[in-house]
């Protein structure tokens, strides 16, 4: 992770502090600290055993008692119970065993642990062999997952906040190109009544401007390495402890030699853009500011296991976790800003857990991210029924690190970083200035990533779901999602897809709160989108709802509007200051093909409203001029 270090106006990595210890915490702009990461020294760990896990058909005590026998026949067979003598090239590895370390909350799924780490051919035989025992359906390696930050730092609407650095340096809020039009949405919703799950590093306790709005949740990690407490038991709260890294600190639990990291406050970031106090006059805004945070902490030093992942889905959504009490306040949106370095298809125990949650009536939103590759071979956006979310810039167009392709549902700001200044590059909240544990001492924090957009969209569904009649389901809050969103201002090349376009929570929240029109005794007018010059709208379908465009003129300059791709037989509308019709229009294209184009001379400076009708798919509409 990069560190961000130049802001004009003092803040970023350059962080300015304030204090938990106060009753009412105040931003010092006067007191800057720099952070910088610590030199490299050797603290390697001492080897620890090496997490599995498994699947059966079973889901009672004689399954776990059935799923230890086959541990000890399944070890013994893979050789991991014969000691190795050292060789000229590996060293002496001792005798194995493996042991069922505990049952999830999935029923049927148990993470099993060796007693030292395996190497790969022996952790292939292992997974081979047991694999094939009977009653066992699947075995997969507990793998860590890290969070998806790629570097930090430190309309006339009715409601505009006074919290002093919104305007300055909350653009993804605010801005008309690049933000998600919040101020307007504020009027309609601020997310009352809904608890938004952080699955994430968990939350500094006390953060100012945040405190007050987040719930009693829990640290699932079950390994003191990863957590940094002094006990390998899941505890009551969500605090995060935070996940420095003293250099190859990971190399322990598998990971390859890497130099030493601060503390990230990677789950405190995200939740202030979910629910950041607001309108208080004090330091910064959260989109669903009346909604409550659940801190999930599943990410420490290192990482996190699949397994603990899995487990704090479930117990955000209220499910029964074995040992852990049951959660008093259910999440009704589950924001996962985590993922896998590397090529990954999505973990049946993940893909169990999420169908669950979404049986339960709640929903997972995803980053997509950071590796500017395609999202659907990445774990979570290679897992089913998640909404994934890619990131854009300050321009409206992709930020360069953001994942891609047809598995990405829609995008939300995550900062372009360097790219566009100072603090047009970032994603601004309140963070801890720690470097290890936290301290008393909090300061605003600039970060980049798809972990920055997600919980953007998971504040938007909150927002959602306190004003719906009746609450979304996770695909009907995908597909809102999408038919509100607002085309990319910036063209998105069509070799990476990003979405339907960016995400408008004033749309948004529009759309869910409007009574369906009843032509019998209304005149109904189909929701507009609002088309940018030269920017391609794509993958239109005559089978989604039906909507009209629009595009605002300059008087005088030739005006061309056309469709072009896709499948079928598209007929082009096109009238001044009003909806057109197959009757009533001012220019028309109707050939017996999906190309169209309207040219308009000389036009007024006005807006041209746009109608498509036919049978057609894959469709892109464009005006240029």
């Amino acid at each position: 992770m990069s560190i961000h270090t130049s802001l004009a106006a003092a803040i970023a990595s350059v962080l300015i502090t304030t204090s938990a210890a106060h009753a009412a915490p105040r931003l010092d702009t006067s007191k800057v600290i720099k952070r910088n990461v610590a030199a490299a020294t050797s603290t390697a760990q001492p080897s620890v055993g090496q997490r599995f896990i498994v699947k059966t058909t079973g889901t009672t005590t004689q399954s776990r008692i059935l799923l230890t026998q086959s541990l000890a026949s399944s070890a013994q067979r893979s050789g991991i119970t014969t000691a190795a003598a050292a060789t000229a090239r590996a060293a002496a590895r001792p005798a194995a065993r493996a042991s069922v370390l505990r049952n999830m909350a999935v029923p049927g799924w148990y993470v099993v642990q060796t007693s030292r780490r395996l190497n790969s051919a022996e952790t292939a035989a292992f997974v081979r062999e047991l694999a094939a025992e009977p009653g066992v359906t699947s075995v997969e390696v507990d793998r860590l997952y890290q969070a998806l930050d790629t570097g930090r730092g430190m309309v006339q609407p009715k409601l505009i906040p006074n919290d002093p650095q919104y305007a300055q340096l909350q653009w993804n809020f605010h801005d008309q190109t690049g933000g998600v039009r919040a101020d307007q949405a504020w009027d309609i919703s601020t997310g009352a009544g809904v608890v938004v799950a952080v699955i994430d590093t968990g939350v500094v306790e006390n953060t100012p401007d945040l405190k007050d709005n987040v719930l009693p949740g829990y640290d699932m990690i079950s390994d003191r390495l990863i957590s940094r407490r002094d006990t390998d038991a899941r505890v009551a709260g969500g605090w995060d402890q935070g996940d420095w890294m003293e250099a190859n600190y990971c190399t322990a639990l598998g990971a390859p030699p890497h130099a030493a990291r601060d503390s990230s406050w990677h789950g405190t970031h995200v939740s202030g853009t979910v629910a950041q106090q607001t309108n208080n006059g004090v330091g910064l805004a959260g989109l669903a500011h009346n909604a409550r945070i659940l801190p999930v902490r599943v990410l420490g030093s290192c990482g996190g296991y699949g397994s603990d992942i899995a487990d704090g889905m479930l117990w955000a959504v209220g499910a029964t976790v074995a040992g852990l009490p049951v959660n008093a306040n259910p999440a009704e949106v589950l924001n996962m800003s985590l993922g896998s370095n590397g090529p990954d298809a999505c973990p049946q125990i993940y893909q169990d857990a999420i169908d669950e949650v979404n049986r339960r009536g709640a929903m997972v939103v995803v980053a997509a991210g950071n590796s500017n590759a395609d999202a659907g071979t990445y774990t979570m956006s290679s897992c089913k029924d998640v909404i994934s979310v890619g990131a854009t810039r300050v321009t409206g167009g992709k930020a360069s690190y953001s994942s891609w392709g047809n598995r990405v549902d829609l995008s939300a700001p995550g900062g372009g970083g360097g790219v566009d200044g100072d603090p047009n590059g970032y994603i601004f909240q309140i963070v801890n200035t720690g470097t290890t544990r936290p301290t008393t001492e909090f300061g605003i924090g600039g970060y980049t990533g798809t972990s920055m957009a997600s919980p953007h969209v998971a504040a938007a569904a909150a927002l959602v779901q306190s004003v719906a009649t009746t609450p979304l389901r996770w695909d009907q809050m995908r597909d809102l999602l999408k038919s509100t969103a607002r085309p990319f201002p910036a063209s998105i090349p069509t070799s990476t897809p990003t979405g339907a376009g960016i995400l408008d929570a004033n749309a948004l929240v529009t759309a869910a709160t409007t009574e369906p029109c009843d032509p019998t005794v209304e005149s109904c007018t189909p929701p507009n989108v609002e088309l940018s010059n030269a920017v391609e709208l794509r993958g239109l379908s005559s089978t989604s709802a039906e909507r009209t465009y629009s595009f605002t003129a300059r008087a005088g300059t030739p005006l061309t509007i056309m469709t072009l791709g896709g499948k079928g037989d598209v007929s082009l509308y096109v009238a001044a200051q009003r909806v057109p019709s197959a009757s009533d229009y001012d220019a028309k294209s109707t050939r017996p093909t999906n190309s169209e184009s309207v040219r308009i001379g000389s036009p007024s400076a006005v807006t041209y409203m746009i109608r498509l009708t036919g049978t057609y798919s894959g469709l892109t509409l464009v005006a240029r001029q």
